[in-house]
């Protein structure tokens, strides 16, 4: 059976909740993501800020500029542990209509798996079976 840490990215940009909503901004489109991680100093995950949040916030307040991350960002997030099952981490992805969950570690960020991993992990599993 594979398990979430098998196929997690490992190096997460993250955020902390006081950070500008413009940084935020800025690190997506640098890092051509679609969220970003917001963490305690412990690295304890505490939200999530995704492009939906910042796009659902202009057109009720134009003054975005003087946002953090902790006024936009999502509390209530789906995560897993490094060694749930890989099929359960597939199956909220499509049930739940998400691009990526974290993955925590005693409480703590240590990955993220994002449907682009999953499709990695199905392209070389295919590469593997064919050469069989």
């Amino acid at each position: 059976m594979f398990n979430a840490k098998g196929i997690m990215t490992k190096e997460v940009s993250t955020v902390r909740q006081d950070a500008k909503i413009t940084d935020v901004i800025r690190l997506l489109v640098q890092k051509r993501i679609t969220g970003v991680p917001v963490v305690s100093d412990d690295m304890r995950l505490l939200g999530v800020v995704t492009e939906k949040d910042i796009l659902k916030t202009l057109p009720y307040d134009p003054n975005i500029k003087g946002k953090s991350a902790a006024d936009l960002m999502t509390s209530e997030i789906i995560s897993f542990g490094e060694n749930d099952s890989l099929m359960e981490v597939f199956e909220s992805l499509v049930e739940s209509n998400f691009r990526r969950v974290p993955i925590l570690s005693e409480g703590k960020l240590v990955g993220i798996v994002s449907r682009r991993d999953i499709i990695k992990f199905l392209s070389v599993k295919a590469a593997g079976s064919k050469t069989r």
